[in-house]
């Protein structure tokens, strides 16, 4: 009978979840829908097919991290070296491929092999010695961003003339490259997500880690990968950004992190863990993409900027809050 009892109350906490979900994507969806129709009549040039163009480049930059941001914060933890981690990527890339003369398609590799390596050790220090998971990839901020500027002398690193990073900066049948990469990825994290046993076990990590634990899932090697997908994810923005620019810079991505922890939580995952949607991520990504453009078409001063982003992040973040405790007290 009690057992009976915990599988109907599951149940109707899994109903919940969905329905809370599906309320939430429907709202970014249509909140969505009202900035376009704001900046249409707002902004000139807005609706322009360079600018559309324009927003999904920029949205890849956040997009791509933000897939694997999503898995690492429903799993109960948070990674905010992205932004150290994607400049030290493309200076890596554009050092590798010039004067460390590695060649293209081999600096290309190194680049990506340590970008995973250093977010696995951040989910070492995590998984292994329960480091809070702020305080590890603090560390690994600064030191990323310190190491960035030092390889470079803090000035770019041009890249060499090479069709690659032609077409990275390019396009594919006029979608741009960022773009195409972002939403195979996407569809791949979809997968993930709902479809293996990895993502199951992710989702009961952030739930309840001692229940997972007990439940036979590998708790640390879940916790150390999932940092090592999201340095993987970091590195790759890193070469596309490098492409994009046409050299390493270790000052970019400055504010990376925010963007794409403000898509994740305006997404609707639980900064508690145990809860959240890759698709809503996505429109959380639109959502904050198309804020970023249209400020700046509408002219507005560049600190008023990173004030309205912080206002934004501020709000998402309250209102996360608000729907985990009122879940809580329903459930």
């Amino acid at each position: 009978m009690q057992t009976q009892t915990a599988t109907v109350d599951a149940q109707r906490q899994v109903r919940r979840m969905r329905l809370s979900r599906g309320v939430n994507e429907l709202g970014l969806l249509a909140a969505i829908i009202v900035l376009y129709i704001v900046l249409g009549t707002k902004a000139g040039g807005f609706l322009t097919s360079g600018n559309q163009l324009g927003i999904l480049r920029d949205a890849a930059q956040i997009g791509i991290a933000a897939w694997g941001m999503t898995l690492v914060i429903i799993a109960g933890d948070i990674d905010i070296s992205i932004g150290p981690a994607v400049a030290f990527g493309s200076v890596m890339v554009a050092k590798g491929a010039t004067a460390w003369g590695l060649g293209v398609p081999l600096a290309v590799v190194l680049t990506l092999v340590i970008g995973s390596a250093i977010g696995a050790f951040a989910g070492f220090l995590r998984a292994q010695y329960n480091v809070p998971a702020f305080i590890a990839t603090l560390g690994v901020y600064s030191a990323l961003r310190g190491l960035a500027q030092f390889i470079s002398n803090a000035l770019p690193v041009p890249l060499p003339d090479s069709g690659f990073f032609d077409f990275l900066a390019g396009s594919v049948a006029g979608v741009p490259t960022p773009a195409v990469v972002m939403i195979l990825l996407l569809v791949v994290f979809l997968v993930i997500a709902l479809k293996t046993p990895y993502g199951r076990a992710v989702y009961a990590l952030g739930g309840n880690p001692r229940a997972a634990e007990l439940a036979g899932i590998a708790v640390k090697r879940i916790r150390i990968s999932l940092f090592a997908v999201n340095g993987l994810l970091a590195a790759i923005t890193g070469v596309l950004l490098a492409a994009r620019l046409g050299s390493g810079n270790g000052g970019a991505a400055m504010g990376l992190e925010f963007d794409v922890i403000a898509a994740v939580v305006i997404g609707g995952t639980a900064l508690a863990g145990g809860s959240g949607s890759i698709l809503a991520t996505a429109l959380g990504v639109i959502f904050i993409t198309l804020i970023g453009n249209g400020l700046v078409l509408l002219g507005v001063n560049q600190f008023l900027q990173d004030v309205v982003r912080g206002v934004i992040i501020v709000l998402a973040v309250l209102v996360n809050v608000l729907l985990g405790r009122r879940n809580r007290l329903t459930s």
